[in-house]
């Protein structure tokens, strides 16, 4: 990187200028309010712009609860909060801090009280848990521990609360959802495992992102013996479903 774009990205990280306000351009969240950066590819509509076509045409939204598990700065909590409406809900989960403040900041500048942040990770168990953070909060990858993986010292790792959504959900805290975006780098499978009661009463459409062959295995574990069928939202990706790349998960009648 240049000298003179190192200087514009040390500019632009500053606070005050990082939060100024613009308008979402295009997709699931178009109009919303959003801050300038970083990330600014969210506001800009550039951002996974084949998924965010697919749920604008999914359905009619007014109304229906949504899960977005791995909510980052919030685009898809905020897009399909203005979506659902206040007859709807949207529960968004968001552990690496500094992306729910930036979730929650979004939240509130679109004025969404019915869109409820929680700063868990989802999982089949309940308890603290090591999040690893190898290139600082502010990268996209930061993620519970993977299958395997092991921490030494030298790793910078946070500590971060998980929670169990079944448990949620008997709770009140959250509704059973119509519809789960599901992108939590790698431990998709055991968020789900922490779903399986409401998975198997509700049977809701889901977008999962798939990361490795464990998860990947892992989910359609769950979500096979419920008669789901896979779309690729790629039509390239290939069937049956595999890592990197998105899927759209529906019940079969």
């Amino acid at each position: 990187m240049s000298l003179a774009r190192r200087l514009l990205v040390r500019f632009l990280r500053l606070p005050p200028v990082a939060c100024l306000p613009v308008r979402v351009r295009s997709g699931v969240a178009a109009g919303a309010a959003w801050t300038l950066f970083p990330w600014s590819a969210y506001w800009r509509g550039t951002h996974e712009p084949a998924v965010q076509a697919r749920l604008v045409d999914l359905w009619d939204w007014n109304g229906r609860n949504v899960w977005d598990l791995g909510s980052h700065y919030g685009l898809f909590a905020v897009g399909l909060g203005r979506r659902v409406g206040p007859a709807g809900s949207v529960a968004a989960f968001e552990p690496n801090p500094l992306s729910l403040a930036r979730l929650r900041r979004h939240v509130r500048r679109n004025r969404l009280p019915w869109v409820k942040t929680f700063p868990y990770a989802v999982s089949d168990h309940s308890g603290s848990q090591r999040f690893f953070a190898y290139e600082g909060l502010e990268n996209t990858s930061t993620h519970l521990a993977y299958e395997g993986e092991t921490w030494n010292e030298s790793i910078p790792t946070i500590s971060v609360e998980s929670r169990v959504l079944d448990a949620l959900v008997a709770a009140g805290e959250i509704q059973p959802p119509d519809f789960i975006k599901l992108d939590v780098e790698g431990h998709g499978h055991k968020a789900l495992a922490g779903a399986c009661l409401t998975l198997a009463a509700k049977r809701p459409v889901i977008l999962m992102g798939l990361h490795s062959d464990c998860e990947r295995d892992g989910i359609l574990a769950i979500l096979d013996p419920l008669r789901y069928r896979y779309s690729p939202i790629d039509p390239a990706a290939p069937l049956p479903p595999g890592p990197g790349f998105d899927y759209l998960a529906e019940p079969l009648a």
